[in-house]
């Protein structure tokens, strides 16, 4: 027979609701009796009715995560610092993919509604407010991570796009780069703040983008990855002249540069500078390290997770909050030409 949550109580003479805010992890509990109570669910092998506990409290105890891409570096990190920090508060999160398409990315959403999850967070493939009208007369609360929606009043955690654009040029412009390319990523905020921020940068030293300069990786900018920015540099290189640097929207079409660019014989970043956007954990493993800007992706899971959890208890709905980090860039062989002394104070070496 099942071991109860009451029974726990009866055998350690404490109250159902002491026990229960000992699984929530519940700071009203004393230290001794939290161990006392974990030991005795571990010796009994306990395993919480989650569906009885939502049926009680009106909380499913998870937290819904919607993502462009699983197999992304950037978006796994943000899911793995967002699980480690609901943990440790009794929640479990359930993570799915649209494939960068606004159909699934939908569906999804209304599979993880009808799961009665008690928060959303979304890394959205969709760019218009109204496409988020079905979701406002829910009663789920939900938070936009890295990409946020103009005119859509809601929470968002994310990076400075524009600053990421803006720090990347300048350090290519540091090192004495003169034509700078950019591939760019899909219709999202992301990649429109980045290529502002380059276009910024450019201007700040009187010069501007030619339109054969900026190439796109097309609808699915993050779902490409590599085999994207392989085409979008085969298109640079066959330019007159070709860059002599390329700013990439982020490490995975970095990489398929960086192939292309040894393809042709050409040397990295000698006769061309390649800098990323996601400082992703191989960047320092490849044969020229990549130069990357850091989008600080454990803050924003931290972040996204703390904020999730407020909600997911919060009897009414707080006003929206946005919370933007300032990236910064790594810098590495890919794109280091000068002596590091010339970089600027944005520009730390890893």
């Amino acid at each position: 027979m099942a071991v109860r949550m009451k029974d726990i109580a009866k055998e350690l003479d404490l109250s159902v609701v002491t026990v229960s805010k000992v699984l929530r992890n519940h700071p009203d509990i004393s230290e001794e009796t939290r161990k006392r109570v974990l030991k005795r669910m571990k010796e009994l092998d306990y395993q919480p009715n989650f569906a009885a506990r939502s049926l009680i409290t009106g909380h499913s105890w998870s937290i819904g995560l919607v993502v462009p891409d699983l197999l992304h570096p950037f978006f796994a990190q943000i899911a793995k610092a967002i699980s480690a920090e609901i943990r440790t508060r009794g929640y479990c999160l359930l993570i799915s993919s649209s494939d960068e398409d606004p159909q699934v990315e939908e569906q999804e959403i209304r599979q993880l509604v009808a799961r009665r999850v008690d928060v959303l967070l979304i890394a959205s493939a969709r760019s218009s407010s109204a496409d988020f009208k079905s979701l406002e007369g829910q009663e789920v609360p939900y938070i936009l991570l890295d990409r946020h929606v103009d005119g859509l009043k809601t929470n968002f955690i994310g990076v400075n796009d524009v600053e990421v654009g803006l720090i990347a040029t300048r350090h290519l412009i540091e090192q004495g780069c003169r034509r700078i390319a950019h591939i760019r990523g899909p219709e999202v905020s992301t990649a429109r703040g980045r290529l502002e921020g380059y276009r910024q940068a450019l201007a700040e030293g009187k010069g501007r983008p030619l339109p054969e300069q900026v190439v796109s990786l097309g609808s699915s900018g993050d779902h490409r990855g590599e085999k994207g920015g392989y085409a979008a540099a085969m298109e640079l290189l066959h330019s007159n002249p070709h860059p002599d640097a390329i700013f990439c929207f982020n490490d995975p079409s970095a990489l398929g540069v960086v192939r292309a660019i040894e393809e042709a014989g050409l040397r990295i970043p000698a006769d061309i500078a390649v800098v990323g956007c996601g400082n992703l954990p191989y960047g320092d493993m490849l044969r020229v390290p990549l130069t990357s800007v850091d989008q600080g992706s454990e803050n924003i899971g931290r972040l996204a997770a703390t904020l999730a959890l407020r909600l997911a208890v919060s009897k009414s709905r707080p006003a929206p909050k946005s919370h933007l980090i300032t990236p910064k860039i790594v810098v590495r062989a890919s794109s280091l030409r000068k002596n590091t002394k010339n970089l600027s104070k944005n520009s730390p070496m890893k």
